[in-house]
């Protein structure tokens, strides 16, 4: 069985019920004619642009692109890009990839032009599908990307160098294109980074995304009744993987374009969603609109939502109390994952075990988990360790880089570089990663990046990036910056300078202090931490 044929079956038992809506704020929305169809679903000046597709549809969608590709002497095996926004087109076109037996290649859509474009080198992307939002970040490198054989726009007006995916779609044949695939065949590659910043291409075959769907429909027991909200990125492989639980039961799911709590509460209240995925962030600001009386309660039909569900960061007890004081009847489930683990669920709390928030749970459906010694053998429990994870949806490796898979995949056990210990019942708590990745606002940042960038002012002599604990976000990036000697500089000055980078990039704090190094010149994080994340982190609890 693969992926594909749970699209199929929805297709053909529930052909004409909605698979999927696009719902998308006016304020989120930056040009409304991008969209080849919407409908306002009141006359509101404030209403939101609604789009839906049905099973049936959303198969046929993907058995066109698969048609074209396949038309255009693509073969199996090639790898396909997407640089989308979350979109109604996102995931018709991810499963036309897979069904013309291609490779899925998602990209992160606040990757800057040139990080585009080593990722697409990369990956050996040889075509790429791209929206609205990246025409001028593609512009700059079109004409520099030798392995890419073709570009298709998904939008109205396309660019000269590209062709009208949409349009082109619309003639090809609608019926299942005539490739044979197996579990072990490769299905996508996700990236992931280290420290330095630099992408690693992450491959996975078709059985982990089998797996994604099999862990996630068990753990959140989705039933042809649920609607689940997707907020987050479909690049990432948790938003696609919890995804995977509606796909399995053939369930509704709506993608919001717009993180506001007067929006979120707007969409499960007028599409009656009932599983909802957070990120932390999302959920505090939420309370806060709430106990702020910015948004009323009363003025949302809310009954039918019965799980609040996170991931992709720490996240902090005080806001799970906090949260069941204002929705009590909610289960709530916290999620822990790689995308070398097919993203989120090798790892979870389990909706019963409330009482253990804080942990990030157990072992989760056909999953194991140790936490070892450096050499690979068992700590003792409660003792600290390295959190390794073994299951079906483990990647097969880092593509062209047997080095780097080498060190996290020992036989069939994957090294997350997350720190943990395990309490007496069981339950998995981390403690710290080994890498120095800032986890803000469940996106990563990465301080090399910043560092590097922060080197060029004339002023700065050294610098160092750590992350501090905070409160709505899970951490912030702080900037220890060593001036030059005889040269002054402001906090403002480093602000104004760093508007330069991408906006969630940008240090959040900065400190004018020597930089301490080690004897062979590598930056003391370690003593860093110390100085300064103590505090924040009482301070950061006590806000929370």
């Amino acid at each position: 069985m693969l992926i594909m044929d749970y699209l199929e079956r929805n297709a053909r038992y529930y052909g004409q019920e909605t698979a999927l809506v696009e719902f998308s704020p006016t304020d989120a929305h930056d040009n409304a004619a991008t969209w080849r169809e919407y409908r306002l679903i009141e006359s509101a000046a404030d209403a939101p642009l609604r789009r839906e597709i049905s099973w049936q549809d959303f198969d046929r969608r993907a058995n066109r692109f698969a048609n074209l590709l396949l038309s255009r002497g693509i073969k199996r095996g090639t790898k396909v890009g997407i640089l989308l926004m979350n979109c109604l087109e996102w995931l018709p076109l991810y499963f036309g990839i897979l069904k013309a037996g291609c490779i899925a290649v998602p990209l992160n859509f606040r990757y800057s032009s040139d990080e585009i474009k080593y990722c697409l080198e990369l990956a050996d992307v040889e075509v790429l599908l791209f929206g609205p939002e990246f025409i001028s970040r593609m512009d700059v490198i079109a004409n520099d990307l030798p392995q890419v054989r073709m570009l298709f726009f998904v939008g109205k007006n396309s660019p000269a160098y590209t062709e009208d995916c949409l349009a082109l779609t619309a003639y090809c044949s609608s019926n299942p294109p005539p490739i044979e695939m197996k579990e072990d065949d490769y299905a996508a590659i996700y990236f992931s980074s280290g420290t330095t910043g630099f992408p690693k291409a992450i491959l996975h075959d078709h059985r982990s995304l089998l797996c994604a769907a099999d862990v996630e429909q068990n753990h959140h027991s989705q039933s042809r009744e649920d609607v689940f909200l997707c907020i987050p990125p479909l690049y990432h492989t948790g938003a696609k993987m919890h995804w995977f639980g509606s796909l399995k039961s053939g369930s509704k799911a709506v993608l919001l374009r717009g993180v506001k709590p007067k929006w979120i509460l707007r969409t499960i209240s007028e599409e009656h969603c009932s599983i909802v995925w957070l990120l932390v962030p999302w959920a505090q600001d939420l309370l806060d609109a709430i106990d702020s009386g910015k948004v009323k309660l009363e003025d949302y039909e809310l009954s039918q939502w019965r799980l609040m569900h996170i991931g992709a960061q720490p996240v902090p007890p005080s806001l799970i109390h906090r949260w069941k004081k204002v929705f009590p009847h909610h289960q709530y489930d916290t999620n822990y994952g790689l995308s070398e683990s097919i993203g989120p669920g090798c790892v979870h709390l389990g909706v019963e075990n409330i009482h253990k928030v804080g942990a990030i749970g157990k072992a989760g459906y056909g999953w194991e988990t140790k936490i070892v010694h450096p050499d690979g053998t068992k700590v003792e429990r409660g003792d600290v360790g390295e959190l390794i994870v073994k299951g079906p949806g483990v990647m097969l490796c880092y593509y062209k880089n047997p080095e780097a898979t080498d060190e996290v995949l020992k036989g069939e056990w994957l090294y997350t570089g997350d720190m943990a210990r395990e309490d007496e019942d069981g339950f998995i708590y981390l403690v710290d990663r080994k890498k120095d990745v800032i986890i803000t606002g469940g996106e990563n940042l990465y301080p090399v990046q910043i560092e590097d960038f922060l080197r060029s002012h004339d002023k700065i002599k050294d610098v160092a990036v750590i992350g501090l604990p905070d409160a709505r976000l899970g951490e912030i990036a702080a900037a220890i910056i060593e001036i030059k000697e005889n040269e002054t500089c402001t906090e403002e000055e480093i602000n104004a300078f760093c508007e330069g980078l991408p906006r969630y990039k940008r240090p959040r704090k900065i400190i004018f202090e020597k930089v301490p190094r080690n004897p062979t010149g590598k930056i003391e994080k370690p003593v860093l931490r110390e100085k300064y994340c103590r505090g924040r982190l009482v301070e950061s609890q006590i806000t929370g």
